[in-house]
Protein backbone atom coordinates (compact mmCIF):
# COMPACT_ATOMS: atom_id res chain seq x y z
CA UNK A 1 0.00 0.00 0.00
CA UNK A 2 1.42 3.54 -0.82
CA UNK A 3 1.92 6.17 1.99
CA UNK A 4 -0.90 8.04 0.58
CA UNK A 5 -3.35 5.04 0.91
CA UNK A 6 -1.91 4.39 4.10
CA UNK A 7 -2.31 8.11 5.32
CA UNK A 8 -5.78 8.39 3.81
CA UNK A 9 -7.00 5.43 6.32
CA UNK A 10 -5.13 6.57 9.17
CA UNK A 11 -7.44 10.38 8.75
CA UNK A 12 -10.64 8.47 7.74
CA UNK A 13 -10.03 7.67 11.88
CA UNK A 14 -10.58 10.88 12.85
CA UNK A 15 -13.28 14.16 12.13
CA UNK A 16 -9.90 15.93 10.62
CA UNK A 17 -10.93 16.51 6.84
CA UNK A 18 -7.58 16.97 4.16
CA UNK A 19 -7.78 18.12 0.68
CA UNK A 20 -5.72 16.48 -1.95
CA UNK A 21 -3.29 19.07 -2.02
CA UNK A 22 -2.90 18.85 2.11
CA UNK A 23 -2.18 14.81 1.70
CA UNK A 24 0.09 15.12 -1.06
CA UNK A 25 2.32 17.81 0.55
CA UNK A 26 1.89 15.90 4.18
CA UNK A 27 2.97 12.49 2.20
CA UNK A 28 5.72 14.47 0.45
CA UNK A 29 7.10 15.51 3.90
CA UNK A 30 7.87 12.58 4.88
CA UNK A 31 9.41 11.09 1.66
CA UNK A 32 11.80 14.12 2.46
CA UNK A 33 11.93 13.16 6.04
CA UNK A 34 13.29 9.86 5.02
CA UNK A 35 15.83 10.70 2.48
CA UNK A 36 17.22 13.04 4.62
CA UNK A 37 17.56 10.94 7.84
CA UNK A 38 19.57 8.58 6.16
CA UNK A 39 22.35 11.53 6.17
CA UNK A 40 21.35 13.73 8.88
CA UNK A 41 19.60 11.22 11.46
CA UNK A 42 16.83 14.06 12.29
CA UNK A 43 14.56 11.25 14.06
CA UNK A 44 14.79 7.91 15.72
CA UNK A 45 11.70 6.70 13.58
CA UNK A 46 13.24 4.76 10.61
CA UNK A 47 10.37 3.43 8.64
CA UNK A 48 8.25 5.92 6.48
CA UNK A 49 4.74 3.95 7.58
CA UNK A 50 5.75 4.87 11.03
CA UNK A 51 6.63 8.39 10.13
CA UNK A 52 2.98 8.64 8.94
CA UNK A 53 1.26 7.44 12.82
CA UNK A 54 4.14 9.21 14.80
CA UNK A 55 5.13 12.22 13.37
CA UNK A 56 1.86 13.26 10.89
CA UNK A 57 -1.16 11.84 12.68
CA UNK A 58 0.45 12.66 16.07
CA UNK A 59 0.52 16.19 15.07
CA UNK A 60 -2.04 17.12 12.64
CA UNK A 61 -4.70 16.00 15.13
CA UNK A 62 -4.10 18.90 17.46
CA UNK A 63 -5.14 21.48 14.52
CA UNK A 64 -8.45 21.68 15.30
CA UNK A 65 -7.36 22.36 19.41
CA UNK A 66 -5.49 25.89 17.58
CA UNK A 67 -6.87 28.92 18.65
CA UNK A 68 -5.10 32.17 16.94
CA UNK A 69 -3.68 32.83 13.56
CA UNK A 70 0.25 33.57 14.91
CA UNK A 71 1.94 30.73 16.27
CA UNK A 72 5.67 29.61 17.25
CA UNK A 73 6.97 26.14 17.65
CA UNK A 74 9.81 25.53 20.18
CA UNK A 75 12.43 23.11 19.45
CA UNK A 76 10.96 21.93 16.33
CA UNK A 77 13.55 19.82 15.29
CA UNK A 78 12.94 18.26 12.24
CA UNK A 79 10.05 20.38 12.16
CA UNK A 80 7.63 18.84 14.32
CA UNK A 81 4.65 19.21 14.93
CA UNK A 82 4.89 22.62 12.80
CA UNK A 83 5.21 21.35 9.54
CA UNK A 84 2.34 19.20 9.73
CA UNK A 85 0.36 21.69 11.50
CA UNK A 86 0.95 24.38 8.78
CA UNK A 87 -0.17 22.03 5.92
CA UNK A 88 -3.37 21.82 7.86
CA UNK A 89 -3.62 25.68 8.86
CA UNK A 90 -2.86 27.60 5.40
CA UNK A 91 -4.09 30.64 6.51
CA UNK A 92 -2.02 30.95 9.99
CA UNK A 93 1.41 31.81 10.04
CA UNK A 94 4.04 29.52 11.61
CA UNK A 95 7.59 30.37 13.24
CA UNK A 96 9.71 26.94 13.47
CA UNK A 97 12.94 27.65 15.56
CA UNK A 98 15.47 24.93 16.75
CA UNK A 99 19.17 26.04 17.79
CA UNK A 100 20.73 23.00 15.35
CA UNK A 101 21.76 24.16 11.98
CA UNK A 102 20.98 20.81 9.98
CA UNK A 103 17.53 20.57 11.50
CA UNK A 104 16.86 24.40 10.14
CA UNK A 105 18.30 23.72 6.87
CA UNK A 106 15.89 20.28 6.35
CA UNK A 107 13.24 22.62 6.86
CA UNK A 108 14.00 25.27 4.55
CA UNK A 109 14.37 22.31 1.88
CA UNK A 110 11.18 21.40 3.32
CA UNK A 111 9.48 24.64 2.63
CA UNK A 112 11.15 24.96 -0.85
CA UNK A 113 10.30 21.86 -2.78
CA UNK A 114 6.64 21.60 -1.06
CA UNK A 115 5.97 25.29 -1.22
CA UNK A 116 4.54 26.26 1.94
CA UNK A 117 4.55 29.77 2.01
CA UNK A 118 3.43 30.35 5.99
CA UNK A 119 6.77 28.91 7.29
CA UNK A 120 9.16 31.22 8.89
CA UNK A 121 12.48 28.97 9.58
CA UNK A 122 14.41 30.39 12.93
CA UNK A 123 17.88 29.33 13.83
CA UNK A 124 18.23 30.66 17.37
CA UNK A 125 18.33 29.49 21.12
CA UNK A 126 14.98 29.96 22.15
CA UNK A 127 15.92 32.34 25.16
CA UNK A 128 17.73 34.68 22.79
CA UNK A 129 14.94 34.96 19.98
CA UNK A 130 13.10 38.35 20.47
CA UNK A 131 10.48 38.48 17.95
CA UNK A 132 9.25 41.51 16.73
CA UNK A 133 5.43 40.44 17.04
CA UNK A 134 4.15 37.87 20.00
CA UNK A 135 2.62 34.94 19.34
CA UNK A 136 -0.90 33.63 19.97
CA UNK A 137 0.10 30.33 21.25
CA UNK A 138 4.02 28.56 21.51
CA UNK A 139 4.00 24.90 20.57
CA UNK A 140 6.30 22.25 21.69
CA UNK A 141 6.24 18.66 21.23
CA UNK A 142 10.09 18.29 22.59
CA UNK A 143 11.03 20.26 25.45
CA UNK A 144 11.63 17.81 28.25
CA UNK A 145 8.95 19.55 31.05
CA UNK A 146 6.44 22.09 30.78
CA UNK A 147 7.91 24.05 33.39
CA UNK A 148 11.10 24.52 30.80
CA UNK A 149 9.04 25.17 27.97
CA UNK A 150 6.90 27.93 30.21
CA UNK A 151 10.23 29.48 31.76
CA UNK A 152 12.02 29.68 28.91
CA UNK A 153 9.27 30.83 26.27
CA UNK A 154 8.04 33.18 28.56
CA UNK A 155 8.78 36.35 26.30
CA UNK A 156 6.82 34.74 23.49
CA UNK A 157 3.51 34.70 23.53
CA UNK A 158 0.98 37.64 23.27
CA UNK A 159 0.55 39.51 26.68
CA UNK A 160 -2.44 38.97 28.19
CA UNK A 161 -4.07 36.44 25.67
CA UNK A 162 -1.68 34.15 24.45
CA UNK A 163 -1.24 30.40 25.64
CA UNK A 164 1.18 27.54 25.53
CA UNK A 165 0.42 24.22 23.47
CA UNK A 166 2.31 21.30 25.07
CA UNK A 167 2.28 17.65 23.00
CA UNK A 168 2.38 15.64 26.21
CA UNK A 169 2.57 11.54 26.45
CA UNK A 170 0.74 11.20 29.78
CA UNK A 171 -0.57 14.86 31.45
CA UNK A 172 1.55 14.20 35.05
CA UNK A 173 -0.32 15.94 37.76
CA UNK A 174 3.39 15.64 39.19
CA UNK A 175 4.56 17.82 36.61
CA UNK A 176 1.79 20.03 36.39
CA UNK A 177 2.30 20.45 40.38
CA UNK A 178 6.23 22.05 39.70
CA UNK A 179 4.98 24.75 37.40
CA UNK A 180 5.92 28.38 38.30
CA UNK A 181 3.14 30.35 40.14
CA UNK A 182 2.40 32.10 37.40
CA UNK A 183 1.42 30.11 35.06
CA UNK A 184 -1.65 27.66 35.53
CA UNK A 185 -3.39 25.11 33.17
CA UNK A 186 -6.38 26.22 31.09
CA UNK A 187 -7.33 23.06 30.04
CA UNK A 188 -5.82 19.10 29.36
CA UNK A 189 -7.19 17.38 26.35
CA UNK A 190 -7.11 13.68 25.48
CA UNK A 191 -6.13 13.60 21.94
CA UNK A 192 -6.93 10.33 20.11
CA UNK A 193 -3.88 9.36 17.07
CA UNK A 194 -5.20 6.37 15.22
CA UNK A 195 -2.78 3.12 15.72
CA UNK A 196 -0.49 5.29 17.91
CA UNK A 197 0.62 3.18 21.44
CA UNK A 198 -0.16 4.96 24.28
CA UNK A 199 -1.88 8.00 25.75
CA UNK A 200 -1.42 11.48 24.15
CA UNK A 201 -2.59 14.63 25.61
CA UNK A 202 -2.25 18.29 24.56
CA UNK A 203 -1.68 20.58 27.93
CA UNK A 204 -3.12 24.32 27.57
CA UNK A 205 -1.15 26.63 29.76
CA UNK A 206 -1.86 30.58 30.32
CA UNK A 207 1.12 33.06 32.29
CA UNK A 208 -2.76 34.61 34.05
CA UNK A 209 -2.63 32.84 37.23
Amino acid sequence: MSLHQQLQQLIAKTDLTVSDKQLDQLVGYVELLNKWNKAYNLTSVRNPSDMLVKHIMDSIVVSPHLDGKRFIDVGTGPGLPGIPLSIMNPDCEFFLLDSLGKRIRFIKQVVHELKIENVTPVLSRVEEFQPEVKFDAVLSRAFASMTDMVNWCRHLPKEGSGVFYALKGQASQEEIEQLPEWCSVIQVKPLIVPELEGERHLVILTDRV
